[in-house]
């Protein structure tokens, strides 16, 4: 028998990637299940398994020699460094964990003894890190949520996961949570599961997918996927990295068995719901609490508590985290918080307000819910288990005091307006997902977002990249920065609108022409550049949106960085009167016309008009006026005119320059004066709202995104609020549905021994009517023969230990009495309740029993 570890490094390291890793996991029932999985597989494969089972630490496992009568194939149980190879079983040992790495399997000791063991998880994610597409995950029968958040891990890493059907598996929690989650790709019965892989592996391509995007027919039908993608869920794919994206479609291909993307768009057209099925697979993502421990720990320190012992404001501290998925990183961050500021001030109660948005509405409804599985204890340690969160049936709920902290929205970060003011914005592992024009987009966007000195946390694989002069490293490792005081162009910034154009990546034209210019097009433009006024459209701040015409005598570059604004272009003789005369037009709507206007030429001076008129297009955003200029040709004097009224004209022409010289200096006093006050305004308002804008008029463009942000932020506490009425609503609903049905006598009492709800059997032994909610029960009359009754309530009150007696009733029956404390949700006492259940039948029994054996004695 050859040993499977006896393969070299090096001949791993070149066969790493060319066969697939199946990982099984399995629990309780889960021996019949993997025999009937190997019993399936062909000796010649090509795949690995690697059998992952819940096992007694302190009991050697005859599992191997189980598993060996089933298969063809070499069963080994794992060893600590042992090379993995195609056509093998490999199989975990007990009293160990087990993890994968570069092809080598490493045994690990065992987590500490007092927390929840979950190997397959372990191993699960190790294996997506490892082989990533070439992983494969199958979760069989057994209890609890173990394998779930390692299938998610493989799944997000573009590898296959298969869950048991629930049906036939022994115990199903294990599969049906799985399957539940959302991270399975396929459902079938054991004996099935090795046949759908295979199957699945041979229509993955295995050529390079950089070599296969190149081909016309692939970007074609690459296109036509993202047009369906964007018609149907009203978001823009194109800005993602083609790559991702070809991957993620190569996965679904594959499960449908398809030879080729054409194939598939065909698919998708008559079928809407896998463009849904596609969408998830586009958004899924890998999220757990606490994440890269190291990170938070150096985000704690070098950030939050500094925040924290500076902090003076009464307001809260800010903070976003987008692509938040389920809300596990938003609730670590909340965790964090109330951590740091208890060690740092635990008397001082500052706020914290988390925004937490995806653009999966699933995702934001989990998040919003706070239920976690029993498999976050892998994540959170047993200190922070016990503080922040609920242990209920199936997992963990999240505590009250951290969910307030977070709200949660449905947001696009690409064509949603931001949220601003934040202190803390935490973007992590998104922006590898996107092009680098998007990146480009987004940093300036995270920089208008954020408070001066506020914190940008990114993932580990991303960077600021061209834009250090935004943001400065505060942790380069952990992926912490600084926001730098720095003015940022409103071009740059590239607010986000949810128009956003789906531009379809279309293959270029292999002529590089087009058709001929139509007649009419080409007559008018001949005409606009031969006959017509030169002309140029601006907007308010004067940059040129269009030129018409030969407009060269009258404008020309200047010196230094092109800039395409007017007022930098303009000859001498024209900036200073089109300053305000601009300014005019968009106030009025006559045009303002300047005459006799002269400007230096090559050919000499020339006087020409100037007409400014305001553009009036309801669907523009900004002001625009269209600036004409006309030439005024010289008047030549007759030969036989006098000096003397060639004097008097030259004089005219001079008064009536000085005139206008004197009005426009007027104007130019105004406006300075206005242009002095609407700075010391701005200045202000930019030292009170702390925004970066450079001038009045992008404070103005700015102050609407703004408000779109608020309005956005509104929508969100709304929609988180009626979400709490709902779920308020449902479990009223519950309660007295239980209580309505429940045969068994109830009365609830707060502290005060008062009356707080009661079943419809209590009021066969209390004399009770709606109206009595709120009367101490002291006042209630009873048929219990039970006068102690009150102070019971009270001193399981006080001592926390219930009491339970036998009653008699007036009407000869027995009770049995249970007084319990009343423990609310967050485990704290509010009162007692009370049952009754009648004994009565039983007190005869016994009384009988009681007779005979006294007769028997007799």
């Amino acid at each position: 028998m050859n040993d499977p570890a006896s393969k070299s490094k090096g001949d791993i390291s070149s066969s790493i990637a060319a066969f697939a890793v199946v990982g099984i996991g399995a629990s309780a029932g889960g021996l019949e299940a993997l025999e009937r999985v190997l019993g399936s597989v062909p000796s010649d494969s090509g795949m690995a398994f690697v059998v992952v089972q819940h096992l007694d630490p302190d009991q050697p496992s005859a599992i191997v020699s189980l598993l060996q009568r089933v298969t063809p194939m070499m069963v080994f149980e794992a060893r600590d460094g042992m090379a993995v190879r195609p056509n093998v079983v490999y199989v975990i040992p007990p009293n160990r964990d087990l993890s994968i790495e570069n092809g080598l399997l490493l045994l690990l000791p065992l987590a500490t003894p007092h927390a929840p063991r979950l190997p397959i998880d372990h191993f699960f994610r190790a294996l997506a890190n490892d082989r990533r597409e070439n992983a494969v995950g199958i979760v069989l029968s057994g209890m609890g949520a173990d394998g779930t958040l390692g299938l998610r891990s493989i799944k997000e890493n573009g590898g296959f996961t298969l869950a048991q059907s629930p049906i036939e598996a022994a115990f199903d929690s294990m599969p049906r949570s799985a399957i539940t989650a959302g991270v399975v790709d396929i459902v079938v019965p054991a004996d099935k599961m090795v046949g759908e892989i295979l199957a699945c592996r041979s229509h993955v391509p295995l050529v390079d997918s950089g070599k296969v995007l190149k081909a016309l027919e692939t970007r074609e039908s690459l296109g036509a996927i993202i047009a369906l993608l964007s018609q149907r869920s009203r978001n823009d794919f194109t800005l993602y990295k083609t790559t991702t994206l070809y991957r993620r479609i190569e996965r679904r291909v594959a499960l449908h068995r398809m030879n080729s993307l054409g194939d598939y768009v065909s698919y998708l057209r008559d079928n809407p719901i896998e463009i849904d099925l596609l969408f998830k697979e586009l958004l899924i993502g890998v999220t757990n609490f606490f994440r890269d421990a190291t990170v938070w720990e150096a985000f704690k320190l070098k950030v939050l508590i500094p925040l924290l012992t500076n902090w003076s404001s009464d307001h809260p501290v800010r903070a976003w985290v987008p692509a938040c998925s389920t809300g596990e990183e938003a609730y670590s961050l909340a965790m964090l918080f109330r951590e740091a500021l208890d060690a740092v001030m635990p008397k001082v109660r500052i706020g914290l307000q988390i925004y937490a948005t995806d653009i999966d509405p699933d995702a934001i409804v989990r998040a919003r819910q706070g239920i976690f599985p029993d498999t976050i204890a892998t994540d959170v340690s047993p200190e922070r288990l016990a503080r922040f969160f609920v242990a209920e049936e199936n997992g963990f709920r999240i505590a009250t005091e951290i969910r307030e902290m977070v709200t949660f929205a449905e947001q696009n970060i690409i064509s949603d307006p931001p949220f601003t003011k934040i202190d803390i914005l935490s973007c992590r592992n998104l922006l590898i997902y996107f092009s680098n024009e998007l990146q480009k987009t987004l940093l300036p966007l995270f920089h208008f977002a954020l408070n001066p000195d506020g914190t940008l946390i990114l993932g580990s694989a991303e960077a600021i990249g061209g834009f250090a002069s935004l943001f400065v490293p505060v942790d380069q490792k952990a992926r912490l920065f600084r926001r730098v005081d720095h003015p940022v162009l409103r071009s740059q910034i590239g607010f986000p609108v949810r128009a956003f154009p789906a531009r379809l990546l279309q293959p270029e034209d292999p002529a590089g022409k087009h058709g001929p210019e139509p007649l009419q097009v080409l007559m008018e433009r001949l005409l606009l550049n031969n006959y017509c006024p030169a002309a140029v459209l601006v907007d308010g701040d004067g940059d040129i949106l269009y030129i018409s015409g030969r407009t060269g005598k009258y404008l020309e570059p200047a010196a230094g960085k092109a800039n395409l604004n007017i007022h930098a272009m303009a000859r001498d003789g024209l900036h200073q009167p089109l300053i305000s005369a601009i300014k005019r037009a968009l106030r009025q709507e006559s045009p303002v016309i300047l005459s006799g206007l002269t400007i230096a030429s090559d050919k000499g001076t020339q006087t020409i008009t100037v007409t400014i008129q305001r553009v009036d297009r309801h669907e523009a955003t900004f002001d625009m006026a269209l600036i004409v200029f006309t030439d005024v040709e010289h008047v030549s004097l007759p030969p036989k005119t006098s000096r003397k009224a060639a004097r008097v004209q030259a004089k005219d022409a001079l008064v009536a320059e000085l005139t206008r010289t004197r009005a426009d200096l007027e104007v130019t006093r105004a406006e300075m004066q206005s242009s002095l006050e609407d700075l010391k305004s701005a200045n202000e308002e930019q030292q009170a709202t702390n925004e970066e804008l450079q001038s009045a008029n992008e404070e103005l463009t700015t102050s609407k995104e703004e408000m779109q942000s608020m309005n956005e932020e509104l929508h969100s506490i709304n929609a988180e609020l009626q979400s709490k009425v709902s779920d308020l609503l449902s479990v009223n609903n519950d309660m007295n549905n239980l209580l309505n049905s429940t045969e068994i006598a109830t009365v609830f009492l707060d502290n005060d021994m008062r009356v707080r709800r009661f079943t419809p059997h209590a009021t066969q032994l209390f004399k009770l009517i709606p109206g009595d909610v709120g009367r101490p029960l002291s006042d209630i009359t009873t048929d219990l023969h039970y006068k102690t009754l009150t102070e019971d309530a009270r001193e399981v009150l006080r001592t926390l230990i219930f009491i339970e007696r036998r009653i008699s009733t007036f009407g000869g029956a027995w009770i049995k009495a249970r007084i319990m404390p009343y423990r609310t949700h967050d485990n704290v006492i509010d009162g007692v309740v009370i049952t009754f259940v009648d004994i009565s039948e039983i007190k005869r029994l016994e009384d009988e029993l009681r007779e005979i054996k006294g007769e028997v004695s007799g």
